[in-house]
């Protein structure tokens, strides 16, 4: 992936380790002011997540915790900017820690403030989700699909 500006290769980088699990890089590039709000309502890790704290200790650790270790992994599809705004489309693969597979689309809103990452709002495909974990170990009755 190309950035064309520098808040664009944040948001890479940003990404990246996302998908590393480094808990404590993803604090670094946090503002201390940030949030990140999944705009879904019933599957883990809904609502807004304030602050470095809220974010890493009690948002993201406890949602990685359902995963396999590493996973899941971000992969980016693209990514635009219009000043401190930054879009982009990333597809997210790993294996649950029950052995399921994972396998969801997202598009992200980043605002960028002081350099780091300020406002994360997280859309996805919150039925896949829900579905999931309702089934338990069953798996989803419909696999993603490619978009």
């Amino acid at each position: 992936m190309q950035a064309n500006s520098e808040n664009e290769r944040l948001v890479i980088q940003f990404f990246e380790t996302l998908g590393t699990g480094d808990l404590e890089a993803i604090r670094a590039a946090l503002h201390e002011e940030a949030s990140w709000t999944p705009m879904v309502r019933g599957v883990p890790g809904a609502g807004r997540h304030v602050g470095r704290t809220g974010i890493v200790d009690e948002f993201l650790a406890p949602v990685r915790g359902l995963f396999k270790p590493g996973d899941p992994k971000v992969y980016m599809k693209t990514i635009t900017s219009n000043g401190s705004l930054v879009m982009t489309e990333t597809h997210g693969l790993g294996t649950l820690a029950d052995g399921r597979p994972y396998e969801n689309h997202y598009a992200w809103a980043v605002e960028i403030k002081d350099g780091k990452i300020f406002a994360i709002r997280e859309y996805m495909d919150s039925l896949y989700v829900a579905g999931l974990f309702a089934r338990g170990t069953q798996g989803p009755a419909n696999p993603p699909h490619e978009l």
